[in-house]
């Protein structure tokens, strides 16, 4: 089923570029992969194998999608340009296992998606080369969701790979880190060059791992609070614990009793949020409750 020309090169991308007379539009952060190893690699990754359907978001000219396609069961790949219909009926023609919805996924009904073109109990993974500059609310809105993924494989901006995997002490730990592994766990596995990419984004690359967990790492009385708790402490970096505590709960506790519920959780308010484990995050939201 496999073509004789992947593509994902760039005489085959320029050739799909100039029959259709496609332009990049730099509002949908569109970067078509022109580099079949780095697709390859990503698939290493996901562990995408024949009993696996996969959901892709924003397949472009279909590079990804195909290589998908010969690896997994099925792909059903969220595409928000319509201009790209004819160009992926062409590129994908020779393959009856992928799905094309052409709808923003942030707006779609994903789980009624999954149960159209899924089989039950199915192993489905979610592998993209997700737009940049929305990255950050479609990952979110997927972790929230509770969509029966197994895991989340995508290519996205090295900086935003670097703070969701981040540990704590270091200049990328911060609220997302944090919101991101109370769900998964994060692998920042391997960067990607701007070469690979056309047209070549301004930003580094890297491709994240996550594997969805069972159950959180830890117990919270209240997920909303809780994580409002650490968007707070990180409010600003450079200020203690206790002076962004103060300032979150202004007109609810004074800064004797901040301080008092510090004591109780056994954590220093001189500590910056960055210095915090998850676990000591949850300890001090309890201790809130």
């Amino acid at each position: 089923m496999s073509k004789e020309k992947a593509i994902a090169t760039p005489s085959q991308t320029k050739a799909y570029l100039n029959k259709f007379g496609f332009s990049f539009k730099k509002s949908l952060g569109q970067n078509f992969i022109i580099d079949v190893n780095i697709l390859n690699n990503i698939l290493n990754v996901a562990g995408v194998t024949k009993d696996v359907g996969v959901i892709e978001i924003g397949p472009g000219m279909g590079a990804l999608t195909e290589q998908l396609a010969q690896a997994a069961d099925h792909v059903v790949a969220f595409e928000i340009d319509q201009r790209l219909e004819p160009i992926l009926a062409e590129t994908l023609a020779d393959y009856d296992n992928i799905s094309i919805v052409f709808e923003d996924v942030l707006k779609a009904d994903v789980q009624a998606v999954i149960n159209q073109h899924f089989k039950p109990s199915q192993p489905i993974k979610l592998v993209a080369n997700l737009p940049y500059y929305v990255t950050t609310p479609i990952i979110m809105q997927l972790l929230m969701s509770r969509l029966p993924l197994e895991s989340i494989t995508v290519m996205i901006q090295k900086e935003v790979a670097e703070r969701m995997a981040a540990e704590p002490n270091s200049k990328s730990y911060g609220s997302l880190s944090i919101a991101v592994q109370y769900y998964t766990e994060a692998i920042h596995t391997f960067n990607v060059p701007k070469t690979a990419f056309m047209p070549q984004p301004n930003v580094e690359s890297a491709v994240l791992h996550l594997t969805f967990r069972k159950e959180p790492p830890v117990h919270v009385e209240d997920e909303p609070f809780f994580f409002s708790l650490v968007r707070a402490s990180f409010a600003q970096r450079r200020k203690t614990l206790r002076n962004n505590l103060v300032s979150f709960f202004k007109g609810k506790y004074d800064k004797e009793m901040v301080e008092e519920k510090l004591k109780q959780a056994e954590i220093s308010g001189d500590r910056r949020a960055e210095t915090l484990s998850i676990g000591e995050f949850a300890n001090l939201a309890n201790t809130f409750c």
